[in-house]
């Protein structure tokens, strides 16, 4: 059994399915983005284990669906208590996994976990069967919320747990079960969650957790025709692939792709208010979707937002997410490193204005476009 120790926390590294832990021929191994060390390796699933996990949530799905909303309401409060009650070892595994603040872990985002799961499981119960008569056509008009079946779940690796309840929480709430499929670089969470869904007493099925790489775990569920939703949070290019596969068994899907929105800042906004939120877009090391990925600023405030938009961010300090004086931590894996190069190379190509100054080993840059932009 591969297990993955974080500090003085052991996670297991095998799939959960039908209520059990499933072991796989297949490992792949974890690291951690804060010092690039190894923690250990978890199973690796192929078709067989999807098959397995999909299996299973169909044969747990009637039972799970004839609970209604208030049956499934009272299990699933105590998956957001148990949530609450582990916050301390969920965020501190969680930040050793995918370099995240370990404070904000531990003070937001767990806490929003929790939240998640019990907003559902609440607004599960307010939807009520609406019912009406058409005496013109003499219809009796009827509209129900019923649960489709097995639902698929792929999430991201940049707020692993807290994204992973978004829709663990309206899928099981609305009565459907599932197979979630954390991304491959953080695992560990997902893992914690399927053993806190056994105490919270969740029925054997309703809840797996296969492990995997996208073309491997990910391709077979989403292709499976016995999923009959499909959720996903990650990359446009990832979306069309999982869309086509759908697509063959007409297979409904949600996709939520992150964000390319600008901050704008105009010559009459508060610039304070715009400084302290630009320099907020680096808060996890800005692997937000929410964050804005450029500013654009009108010329006439440029040069004195620049020289304060320097101050702000000189604040911010680079280091440990654990340490509670960090506030900018690692990027998740070297590969998105190199994205991320990737995006001040394009803009060297493209002749933009560059100032880098350097810190012992940080290296702090920024670009000014040459773009002129114009705001009627």
């Amino acid at each position: 059994m591969p297990d993955v120790r974080c500090e003085h926390l052991v996670v297991s590294g095998d799939h959960f399915i039908d209520g059990r832990r499933v072991a796989s021929t297949e490992t792949m191994a974890v690291h951690s983005p804060i010092d690039g060390a190894r923690l250990g390796r978890v199973s690796a699933a192929g078709s067989d284990e999807v098959e397995a996990a999909v299996g299973a949530a169909a044969r747990a799905f009637p039972e799970w669906a004839a609970l209604g909303p208030a049956g499934r309401g009272r299990i699933l409060r105590r998956l957001a208590a148990l949530i609450e009650r582990d916050v301390e070892s969920l965020a501190l595994v969680e930040t050793i996994n995918n370099g995240s603040l370990l404070e904000a872990s531990r003070l937001r985002v767990m806490k929003r976990a929790a939240l998640n799961i019990r907003f559902f499981a609440d607004l599960a119960e307010r939807l009520h069967v609406a019912e009406w008569e058409t005496p013109a056509s003499k219809a009796h008009n009827r509209v129900a919320f019923d649960p489709a079946g097995v639902t698929a779940l792929v999430t991201p690796w940049n707020a692993p747990l807290m994204l992973a309840t978004w829709k663990v929480g309206p899928a099981l709430a609305a009565g459907n079960t599932l197979v979630l499929k954390p991304a491959e670089w953080t695992p560990l969470t997902a893992s914690m969650l399927a053993d806190l869904s056994v105490e919270a007493g969740l029925p054997p099925g309703v809840l797996n957790v296969v492990q995997g790489t996208g073309e491997q775990a990910g391709a077979a569920l989403v292709s499976h025709p016995g999923v009959r939703r499909i959720s996903f949070t990650g990359s446009p290019d990832t979306a069309r692939l999982i869309g086509s596969a759908a697509a063959a068994n007409l297979t409904p899907c949600s996709f939520e792709l992150g964000g390319k929105s600008p901050l704008i800042v105009c010559e009459d906004a508060d610039i304070d208010l715009a400084l302290s939120t630009a320099a907020g877009q680096y808060d996890n090391a800005g692997q937000v979707c929410l964050a804005g990925t450029r500013l654009l600023v009108e010329r006439s405030v440029e040069d004195a937002f620049l020289e304060l938009f320097h101050r702000f961010t000189d604040e911010h300090v680079l280091g440990d997410p654990r340490d509670d004086a960090t506030t900018v931590s690692p990027l998740i894996h070297p590969d998105h490193l190199a994205r991320v190069e990737g995006f001040v190379e394009r803009a060297r190509a493209n002749g933009d204005e560059e100032y880098v100054r350097r810190e012992g080993d940080r290296l702090f840059v920024t670009v000014r476009s040459n773009t002129t932009l114009e705001f009627r």
